[in-house]
């Protein structure tokens, strides 16, 4: 059969080229963004550039026109590393929106053509088919059964059924096929549809806010007002003691500047999107950004069989006729009878095939007959699929007035509907389970002789004869078994929910080393059941066999009644309410519907479920290294706190320290630490052998924070001992602040490497790939050096260089108040293996 058999030849290239160069692409254009602007406008609304900034105009005026140039160049600087972070963020959500854009098949030079939805042009004749989302507004031409969801633009839900003789054609962008096909010749594009005209754009979709983002935002906001607080106190209490008020000012504005954390949401933004942007070069697009952070609480994998599981490439493996009471292989010899059962189980199928069993069908009719049929007979009226057990019937006449109603679907379907005898029904039952123990997926095929000329209203309400059964193998995939391993050994509970039978579904399960394979329910059961033993059941269960959309949501919402964090594969229609209920759906990139991609959050290009292995180890990388660059970012800030603060408050030899020249050079140094080097860590090797972290775990968890403050307390302690020391040896101001500030920095450099791993020591650590580490920390000693030792640079700072001696013992202390912690995880390794 042809590709395209409704002798539609469609537009050629040149007449695509003319309608798209008078009437544009296929895009909802709002209201044009100026995203370098819009990025500069939120900088300037950051508490940290506006304390730069007032810091510079205090210099200003007190006459200190070097530090004020130096703090306005801060500003540019702190501005253009946070434009950088931003545009790296906003590429790479760009390029993942191109990856999750719509496609659609289109008639063009008399082929079917799969092309992007911006693609189309006015003219194209569009083809919409069940599970489809239709992208441009169009008048049909011809259609099968055809029937649309609506509710996006009418707001009700329930389908329409439309032909191109009907009074409403007319098909529109964004309105989803519930059955059937069309073709359509499309009238309008982008904003000229009907979406278009009533704003439906993005534009007014506002992005929720994730529960990280909102404790991360909350923990901001707290450490703001913290700082509004300190620095009115510091201000009143020096301005008391000095009556200087540009004094006051400007000791107040430093320490308000050290209590900030800026360096956080920047890093929070930046590890959500390069993760998701890392994810998608692995194959794995993620279209919300909440999934990235739930990717690693997952705790149940529900995943169907056929293309998961499975190859999802069926070849016809056997035949059974009812009449004969035999099973026969294809590749035998066939007799008229199954030669007539492989016809009917074709003409059963889409005159288009795109499943894989009715293409294997189509194949098998074409192998096996001498004339072929198909162009001779057109399709009067479909019965999609459906119902408990499902089943599909097509009805097609030829010129003549022949007619052939064929019927394909599961065994008990098929048994329902047909007029058999006990012992018939007996016989179908033992072949369909002898069929099934051996893997094989089973098919009944079964005949109308209807004359009439109205059609019922479901195809159930035919009288059909039971001709026989067609067995399909779809081989188990060959790493399948490696994935289901890895997902035990994380700690991930892994069943199958299916459409197929229990029979064919445990012979896979147990070829695979499936896990509960043993026993299994079917969707009838398992709606029957009260809500509590549900739950129980769910969680029990392994394998559910012959499910519905219904039974599918009963399962997802049952697991999450039980706390679990749940994620599912699907592809079909069917499988949206389901998806959307999970926390992570998973749609199939080749073979899913637009309706299912809609529906899930996370998309798999290659279909391959061992990508999800990845995307999961990729969500508790990016979990775990966030969380690292948010404890150093603590850790480091405490003793920058109270070095600056503490001085001033005791009223100390040296209260002023660090001023805001110094406390701006150390948030230069922790910002490219936190959000590049932290960023770019590996996966930790034990982090896949750990079960997941429960979702409700709070990320700024008392046990983080209390290793972040002693990490910051010890710093603290070791900069404050170098300034005692300093004091007491008689040293000058410059000379003390030059030992802190080395101290400090020494600190820094060596909690960057201790914090890459909060278990692996040090020694193991520094072999983990990262070449960033070697490199930012190198930049790092060399302009500490530079402003140590390079005269212009000393003086600016208000530094004095320091000898050999004293280097020693400010980098000494500085590591000394960092290396306990190796103590400490050489004791959580040595609880690990007792």
């Amino acid at each position: 059969m042809p590709a395209n058999n409704f002798n539609i030849p469609g537009l050629s290239k040149q007449e695509v080229i003319a309608s798209r160069s008078k009437n544009g692409d296929n895009r909802l254009t709002s209201k044009k963004e100026y995203a370098l602007i819009d990025a500069i406008k939120n900088l300037a609304k950051e508490p940290m550039v506006i304390l730069l900034m007032a810091a510079a105009v205090i210099y200003l005026i007190s006459g200190q026109s070097s530090d004020a140039i130096f703090l306005a160049s801060a500003v540019i600087l702190v501005a253009a590393i946070s434009l950088y972070q931003d545009s790296r963020s906003r590429n790479a959500l760009d390029k993942l929106k191109t990856y999750s854009q719509p496609h659609c098949k289109v008639i063009r030079d008399g082929q079917t053509t799969e092309i992007k939805s911006e693609e189309i042009v006015i003219g194209d004749y569009l083809i919409i088919e069940e599970g489809t989302s239709v992208t441009a507004d169009g008048s049909i031409v011809h259609s099968n059964d055809f029937s649309v969801n609506e509710s996006i633009l009418t707001g009700e839900s329930f389908v329409v059924y439309k032909d191109k003789d009907s009074t409403d054609h007319e098909v529109f962008q964004g309105t989803t096929v519930a059955s059937g096909l069309a073709i359509a010749v499309v009238t309008a594009i982008g904003n000229g549809t009907k979406l278009g005209k009533i704003g439906k754009s993005l534009e007014d979709i506002k992005e929720e806010k994730t529960p990280l983002e909102i404790q991360i935002n909350n923990f901001i906001k707290k450490m703001v007002v913290a700082g509004a607080a300190v620095f009115c106190i510091v201000w009143g209490i020096n301005y008391f003691n000095s009556l200087d008020v540009l004094d006051s000012l400007l000791k107040a504005l430093t320490l308000a500047m050290s209590i900030l954390p800026e360096e956080i949401p920047v890093a929070f933004a930046t590890f959500m999107a390069l993760g998701a942007w890392r994810m998608m070069q692995m194959g794995v697009v993620v279209k919300q950004m909440k999934t990235v952070e739930t990717l690693g609480s997952a705790t149940v994998i529900c995943t169907d069989k056929t293309g998961t599981i499975t190859e999802n490439k069926m070849s016809l493996a056997r035949l059974y006729l009812l009449a004969s009471d035999k099973i026969a292989a294809p590749d035998q010899d066939l007799n008229d009878a199954e030669k007539a059962l492989i016809r009917m189980g074709m003409w059963a199928s889409e005159p288009i095939p795109f499943d894989p069993m009715e293409v294997a069908l189509h194949h098998g009719y074409a192998e096996t007959t001498f004339s072929d049929e198909r162009p001779d007979y057109k399709m009067v009226h479909e019965y999609p699929l459906g119902g408990k057990p499902p089943m599909m019937t097509h009805i097609f006449e030829n010129k003549s007035g022949i007619r052939i109603i064929a019927a394909k679907g599961a065994p008990e379907a098929l048994i329902a509907v047909s007029e058999l005898e006990a012992f018939e029904k007996e016989k179908i039952t033992m072949a369909v389970n002898s069929l099934a123990s051996q893997g094989y997926r089973v098919l009944a095929v079964g005949q109308s002789d209807y004359t009439g000329s109205q059609f019922p209203d479901q195809q159930q309400k035919f009288k059909f004869k039971f001709i026989g059964m067609l067995a399909f193998y779809d081989p188990p995939k060959q790493h399948i078994e490696q994935v289901l391993k890895d997902f035990y050994q994380a700690g991930i509970a892994v069943k199958i929910i299916t459409g197929d039978n229990a029979a064919t579904t445990t012979a896979i399960a147990r070829q695979i080393g499936f896990k509960g394979y043993e026993k299994s329910i079917s969707g009838d059961e398992l709606m029957k059941m009260p809500e509590k033993e549900l739950q129980r059941t769910v969680m029990q269960m392994n394998i559910f066999s012959r499910m519905f959309p219904d039974a599918k949501l009963k399962i997802i919402n049952a697991l999450k009644s039980n706390n679990e964090i749940v994620a599912m594969t699907g592809d079909g229609v069917n499988d949206g309410p389901a998806l959307k209920a999970a926390h992570i759906g998973i749609a199939m990139g080749k073979r899913g519907t637009e309706i299912a991609r809609q529906a899930a959050s996370l998309i798999l290009l290659e279909d391959d479920l061992a990508k999800m292995v990845t995307a999961i180890a990729m969500g508790r990388r990016i979990y775990t290294n966030l969380k690292k660059a948010i404890q150093y970012i603590i850790s480091i800030h405490i003793p920058i706190i109270l070095t600056v603060f503490i001085p001033l408050a005791l009223g100390w030899v040296y209260p002023n320290i660090f001023s805001p020249i110094h406390i701006i050079f150390l948030e230069l140094v922790m910002g490219p630490t936190c959000s590049i080097i932290y960023e770019h860590e590996p996966i930790e090797q034990n982090t896949m052998l750990q079960k997941p972290r429960p979702f409700s775990t709070t990320f700024f968890s008392s046990k983080e924070l209390t290793t972040s403050i002693l990490q910051g307390s010890m710093i603290t302690a070791g900069t404050l001992f170098i300034y005692q020391f300093a004091v007491e040896h008689g040293y000058s101001e410059g000379l003390t602040r030059s030992m802190v500030f080395t101290c400090l920095i020494a600190a820094n450099v060596l909690l960057t490497l201790v914090n890459r791993s909060f278990y692996y020591s040090l020694l193991t650590t520094i072999n983990y790939k990262n070449n960033l580490v070697f490199l930012i920390i190198m930049i790092t000693i060399l302009i500490s050096g530079a402003i140590l030792y390079i005269k212009p640079l000393t003086v600016f700072f208000g530094f004095q260089s320091l000898s050999l001696i004293q280097l020693s013992l400010s980098i000494g202390i500085g590591f000394l108040s960092v290396i306990w912690y190796e103590f400490v995880k050489w004791k959580k390794r040595l609880q690990s293996v007792t």
